[in-house]
Parts: C-alpha cells; sequence; structure tokens
C-alpha cells in the first residue's frame, strides 16, 4: 500500500522494540467512575498479552463469562498496557486475590453502567527508541516538535492490515462474493480493513495536494492537481498543512458531531484552533457524505470502486487529521535513548505517529 508523509526529513535509523519497557500505554476514560453502582470497575495493567487473554484470565477466576465483561477497546498485545474492565460486582470476592504473572489489577471502584467499546477519551503513550546519536536525536525532536504544533495524518495502522498487509484484499473479495468467510467475526474484520485501506488510499491523496501546494508555484500546481489558479491561491493561504475544501465533512475535536464545511473563513480558524478537524470516509450504509464540489470529486475518485458495495458495510467517518496533547520528550546521551510521552485520541496509532517521526514503514 502506498503511504505518504507529512514531514520531509530523511530516515532516522533508530531502534524500537515493542516490549514493557519501551512500549507502555495507559488508557484515558471518557468519563470519571461514580464510585457507585452494580458495576465493578478494574484498573488493570497486563503486559505482553491481548487483552482478550487478560479477559480471559480474570473469567477462569471468578467464573464470570467473557461476554460479561466490559471493557472500552482493545490494547496492543507487546508492550505493557492499562486499560479499565467492568464487570458485575457480584463477582468481586472471588478477584480479591486474584494473581498472574502478567496481569495485575491497580485499583478498583463502581460505576452504574458497563464499560462500552468506544468508552475512551484516548490513550497516553511512552515510548523509548534506542541507538539514538545526537545527529538522530536533534531530528527526532524537531519532528516531534513540529507534530505537537501542527498534527499528523491519522492512518490507519500495520496493525490492521495483517502480516502479509493483505487483509483488505480478502475484505474486498468477500464483498465481491468471490471469497466465503463463516466466522461473522473475522468477516467484519476483512471488511473493515478494506474500508480502512480506502480510507489510507484518500489520506495519502490529500497529502500529496498539501505537499503539491506547498513546493509548487501556483501555475504548476493548478496544472499539475486541475485546479483553478484562483482556488490554488486560496489554498495556499490556508495555514495548516492539510487543506480543506468547502463540502468536507468536518468534525467537532476531539468529540461532538460531523457537519458539511460550508463558511469556509470560520472553519479555518476553527481548525487552526484545534477544536474541529477534518473527516475522511469509512463506506458504507448510514454515513455522512462529502457536500459537492471538489470535496466530492476527491472523495469518488478513490470510493467510487466500494460503491456496488456500500449496503454490505457499516460506514463511518474518521479523523483524518489529528493532534498529540501533552507532549514531553528527553533525549539520554550516555544511554544514546530518545523518550517520548503524548496523548492521542481514540482510534489512533501511537506507531503510525513512531512511522512520521522516523519515516520508517
Amino acid at each position: 500500500m502506498k503511504r505518504l508523509f507529512y514531514l520531509k526529513h530523511s530516515p532516522i535509523n533508530v531502534l524500537f522494540t515493542k516490549n514493557s519497557s519501551d512500549f507502555i500505554v495507559n488508557e484515558l476514560p471518557l468519563y470519571e467512575f461514580s464510585g457507585e453502582g452494580e458495576h465493578l470497575i478494574l484498573h488493570v495493567r497486563k503486559k505482553d498479552m491481548t487483552t482478550w487473554q487478560m479477559v480471559q484470565a480474570l473469567s477462569e477466576v471468578c467464573g464470570a463469562k467473557t461476554r460479561d465483561f466490559g471493557y472500552a477497546g482493545l490494547k496492543d498485545k507487546d508492550g505493557m498496557t492499562t486499560q479499565y474492565v467492568s464487570v458485575h460486582k457480584s463477582f468481586e470476592k472471588k478477584l480479591e486475590n486474584f494473581s498472574h504473572e502478567n496481569i495485575k489489577i491497580i485499583s478498583k471502584t463502581y460505576h452504574n453502567n458497563k464499560i462500552r467499546i468506544g468508552h475512551l477519551k484516548g490513550n497516553r503513550f511512552f515510548i523509548r527508541l534506542k541507538r539514538a546519536n545526537k545527529i538522530d536525536a536533534q531530528k527526532l525532536e524537531n519532528a516531534i516538535k513540529t507534530l505537537a504544533k501542527e498534527g499528523f495524518p491519522n492512518f490507519f495502522g500495520y496493525q490492521r492490515f495483517g502480516k502479509q498487509g493483505d487483509n483488505y484484499i480478502l475484505g474486498r473479495e468477500i464483498l465481491q462474493g468471490k471469497r466465503k468467510e463463516r466466522k461473522r467475526k473475522m468477516k467484519n474484520f476483512f471488511i473493515s480493513a478494506y474500508q480502512s485501506f480506502l480510507f489510507n488510499e484518500w489520506l495519502s491523496n490529500r497529502l500529496k495536494i498539501g505537499h503539491m501546494i506547498d513546493g509548487f508555484n501556483e501555475k504548476e500546481a493548478a496544472q499539475t492537481l486541475g485546479f483553478s489558479v484562483e482556488l490554488i491561491k486560496e489554498l495556499k493561504q490556508q495555514k495548516r498543512f492539510f487543506k480543506i475544501f468547502e463540502g468536507d465533512v468536518l468534525h467537532h475535536y476531539p468529540a461532538g458531531k460531523a457537519f458539511i464545511c460550508e463558511d469556509m473563513k470560520t472553519e479555518l480558524a476553527r481548525f487552526e484552533e484545534e477544536a474541529i478537524t477534518a473527516t475522511g470516509w469509512l463506506p458504507g450504509n448510514r454515513s455522512m457524505r462529502c457536500g459537492d464540489g471538489i470535496a466530492k470529486v476527491l472523495e469518488e475518485k478513490i470510493y467510487s470502486e466500494a460503491e456496488p458495495y456500500l449496503a454490505q458495510m457499516d460506514g463511518a467517518r474518521r479523523f483524518a487529521w489529528a493532534f498529540l496533547k501533552d507532549v514531553e520528550y528527553e533525549y539520554k546521551e550516555d544511554q544514546s535513548w530518545f523518550e517520548m510521552h503524548f496523548s492521542l485520541p481514540k482510534g489512533s496509532y501511537a506507531t503510525v505517529v513512531l512511522e512520521e517521526l522516523t519515516h520508517q514503514l
């Protein structure tokens, strides 16, 4: 799959290993738990295991079925991660002496509702890069400062596409009727990979436009993109690298509703303030499409192949441009380590940020 980078520096050859010392993820809950109610809320830390494996281990001890547990999202298998898990408080006593070499219950409280998928604000990450010399460290510092100020393209990460990177092909073949998949969960997973692939293709195309607007003069950009010189002038006046068009589907950030861009002046100001952002389409039924104009043309260019299969997919919108929050970094020269902390909204991949920083896929 094609991938463009936003930043223009040369690749940075550092070592990243997804282990419990160098990759730590802490879930940021969507809301404060009430401290009372019928659901037990466990703050759990796991190491080198999937969320499913962690839930299974809790299930085997307390007797609750795995479907009785609630969680906001699936965390990485590799590394150290914390997240919140809910189960009915009738199982609390059996969990009092819970012990597992890769799982620790950090704390517990209560809440009125079960935790549901998506009930998280985002995640906070710690990443340690090794074998970073002074030149590498300076390049990384410059890059992360830029991303902290400007944001980053919110691609789906490699995890979405499988070890061979071909999950989206299987999804397309299922939609076309060329492949049968009996397991509903796997069928939906492959179709989701196909939707993610189209989103990444669309986002790469929008990055290409940003680079041409920034790198070419008005006449060259107009000829290459097929836009009018007047539109190129307007796009060059936009302060952010990611360019917004009338008709784009925008979204309040980090939460809120999607809407069509009609008042360009107002929305550009809010985009610069990180109050809104642009979105891309995960094609399917019951999801908002772009309005008329160039935004629609750019969307149809990528998504036209999916039109015959929309009834078979649940559609959605995804942030195209996202923002790092609470960025911290430190270079430990004596150990050749570059360490960083940052927070991302739900659905964003730390590995995508890391790829943008290092230019290594």
